[in-house]
């Protein structure tokens, strides 16, 4: 066995199991085993995932043996904070994040308002080592006269052939937003759907859980006319996409948030 699967073997050792190794990485089990057995090295960036993982260089995994086992016992007899590993699951070594960088249009139902679908505007975008998320909310409601401005940042990441959104508002520092969406499909590379799970500032402030809709937009679009159209709309809005209407059917939509 060389002294690569040796010292991957020994890494793992540092965690509850082999397969809690590969859900974090997003690395196939299977192929996961044949590096720990020595029958293939893994590709210069899954090496580089592997080695970040185990906070360690990927160079690190060429030294013997008694080397490697010198280190890594160094670096966990001074284990990460607990918030440095929550945050270590936000970090930009992520494959295939380029085609969500960009602009969306967001769709959501809320309790605040159960007879309308809220529009919002979301930036995500790559700075440094994190992949950010910001998102500018505006609502105006002429008969009770509520005007609703709010602005939110958050960190994306992606596991398990999901994408994990976590947001907070910067009027109230006290709420928290988190949305989970499905990657773009095959064909189809406008919309993601998910759920997003929050705080209503209505209602006694009850958590909810409702589904949502993204829809990316073109890199040439006016941004100022988008956040001008943030807001609240009907359910038969025609200024509302097709899909987006389909997906908030109202028959369907209006009783389907969870308090």
């Amino acid at each position: 066995m060389s002294d690569f699967s040796e010292n991957l073997k020994l890494a793992c050792s540092t965690r509850h199991s082999i397969s809690e190794v590969c859900r974090n990485l997003g690395i196939n089990r299977q192929q996961f085993n044949r590096y720990i057995n020595g029958c293939a090295r893994p590709s210069p960036f899954n090496l580089r995932k592997i080695a970040a993982y185990f906070q360690m260089l990927p160079d690190d995994f060429s030294l013997s043996a008694q080397q490697f086992r010198t280190k890594i016992s160094g670096i966990f007899s001074n284990s990460p904070s607990h918030s440095e590993f929550i945050l270590s699951f936000f970090n930009a070594e992520l494959s295939n994040i380029e085609q969500y960088l960009g602009d969306y249009q967001t769709y959501h139902v809320s309790p605040s308002w159960p007879d309308f679908i809220i529009c919002s505007f979301t930036r995500i975008r790559q700075e440094r080592d994190w992949i950010q998320v910001k998102s500018i909310e505006r609502i105006y409601d002429p008969v009770d006269e509520v005007q609703q401005r709010s602005k939110y940042s958050g960190l994306f990441s992606m596991s398990r052939n999901k994408i994990f959104i976590v947001e907070k508002s910067h009027r109230h520092p006290s709420i928290i937003a988190e949305t989970i969406l499905q990657p773009f499909e095959m064909h189809q590379k406008k919309y993601l759907k998910g759920l997003t799970i929050g705080v209503s500032w209505k209602h006694d402030n009850m958590p909810y859980a409702a589904r949502t809709i993204w829809r990316k937009l073109n890199k040439n679009t006016n941004i100022k006319n988008l956040i001008k159209k943030c807001g609240r709309y009907s359910y038969d809005s025609h200024e509302l996409p097709e899909p987006v209407k389909k997906y908030f059917a109202a028959d369907t939509m209006k009783n389907d948030i969870l308090t």
